[in-house]
């Protein structure tokens, strides 16, 4: 977790990425691996310091962030499996949550994770493309409502884990965050299977 003077700059960057990634996450894919491989490297890196050791926190979540943009874009078919897996225990969490329940059991969440990742290398394109979509419409999200002052979500923002702000279980009189995610979602798909996608990323042939 980085202090809290580096907000801000957290922020920002949590918009521009997922305004990458939601709009251009196909065509971008690697730019994109390399981009949350770094937000998860460093956020994993710094939480083994101590929070007052500022300089020691920077240097770690530099040095940890730049592992993890290596990781990500030398592992592309991993990353692409990784896209899979999170779309995969998503759907476990959202078709558990119309049960009344908070948290689906964890062999459902694996199984389904599994299952994500072995779809996403068999349909690799639409994969990237809805699981890009909806992970950097939320990241977009979550960067916005930093920006504007949220507190829980500036906490995400320094912590480097935009999922603290729970997108299935928003905070009461925060149900239109859910909607505006769907929707933002639904609109980076669409952009990206008609525009940024190329012509790989359509769904039919370009009119003429």
């Amino acid at each position: 977790m980085l202090p809290h003077a580096y907000e801000l700059p957290a922020a920002l960057l949590l918009v521009l990425s997922g305004a990458i990634a939601c709009f251009a996450g196909y065509r971008l894919f690697r730019l994109v691996l390399a981009i949350f491989g770094f937000l998860f490297g460093a956020w994993l890196a710094s939480s083994m310091m101590g929070v007052t050791n500022t300089m020691g926190m920077l240097a770690a979540a530099i040095v940890g962030g730049l592992a993890g943009a290596l990781i990500l874009v030398f592992a592309y078919f991993v990353g692409i499996a990784l896209v899979g897996a999170g779309l995969g225990a998503l759907v476990a969490h959202v078709s558990w949550a119309q049960f009344g329940a908070t948290d689906p059991p964890a062999v459902l969440v694996v199984l389904l994770a599994v299952l994500g990742a072995v779809g996403a290398m068999m349909l690799q394109r639409y994969v990237i493309i809805v699981g890009t979509a909806f992970g950097g419409a939320w990241t977009l999200i979550v960067g916005a409502l930093a920006l504007v002052g949220d507190r829980a979500a500036m906490a995400a923002a320094v912590s480097g884990d935009v999922w603290v702000v729970y997108p299935l279980d928003p905070a009461p009189g925060r149900q239109w965050v859910r909607v505006a995610w769907f929707v933002l979602g639904l609109i980076g798909v669409a952009v990206q299977m008609s525009v940024t996608g190329g012509e790989k990323g359509r769904v039919g042939p370009r009119r003429r």
